[in-house]
């Protein structure tokens, strides 16, 4: 398993952008899937975005058009560009791989964005 450290969050405006990166202990050439998710506050975790090894990409419905996700297998990393930032998308974002459709490695302790109105 790869242990999975999120970075990027912030407090920032209706509308603003942040970049999230997730860095991976170890090489994620072999990892077909990998995800973000979020926790907003008083809900459930949800899936926000994934991605495969070959580049191919699901965003949930609230999210499109407006995060970009991707990866980085030679920097064992991965990102989720968000812009056009609404409250609504205040949470904790959290990063895993993904196996069976379901996240499959130890959660990190997340990054915090605040999206103020």
């Amino acid at each position: 398993q790869v242990q999975l450290v999120e970075s990027g969050g912030g407090l920032v405006q209706t509308g603003g952008s942040l970049r999230l990166s997730c860095a991976a202990s170890g090489s994620i050439g072999d990892i077909n899937m990998m995800g973000w998710y979020r926790r907003a506050p008083g809900k459930q975790r949800e899936v926000v975005a994934t991605i495969t090894s070959v580049g191919s990409t699901f965003y949930t419905d609230s999210v499109k058009g407006r995060f970009t996700i991707s990866r980085n297998n030679a920097k064992n990393t991965m990102y989720l560009q968000m812009n056009s930032l609404k409250p609504d998308d205040t949470g904790v974002y959290y990063c895993n791989t993904v196996r069976w459709d379901m996240p499959s490695s130890p959660w990190g302790q997340g990054t915090q964005v605040t999206v103020s109105s």
